[in-house]
């Protein structure tokens, strides 16, 4: 008699265990849930972020490239340079 008092009472408290360690997770996911224009207005959001992000990268891509050039063009201008006053005069 006393063994199965035992058992009852193991799963009884098995089961109230259960249910406080599964409570707090159904109540964020009750909380987290969110309406759908909520959560389109934030998808609009997202994307027009990412959407910025992606032009301010091609503008430093192209800031970069410009500023390559204009390097290279200033090295090639000093090449030439450096040429012609070696050049012999007769």
């Amino acid at each position: 008699m006393l063994s199965i008092k035992s058992k009852i009472n193991s799963l009884l408290l098995s089961l109230c265990v259960i249910t406080a360690l599964l409570t707090p997770t159904l109540t964020h996911a009750e909380d987290s849930y969110e309406s759908g224009r909520v959560a389109a207005t934030r998808a609009a959001e997202q994307k027009a972020a990412l959407a910025k992000k992606a032009e301010e990268r091609k503008k430093k891509a192209e800031e970069k490239q410009q500023a390559a050039e204009a390097q290279k063009a200033t090295e090639t201008q000093k090449g030439s340079d450096t040429q012609t006053d070696h050049v012999p005069v007769n």
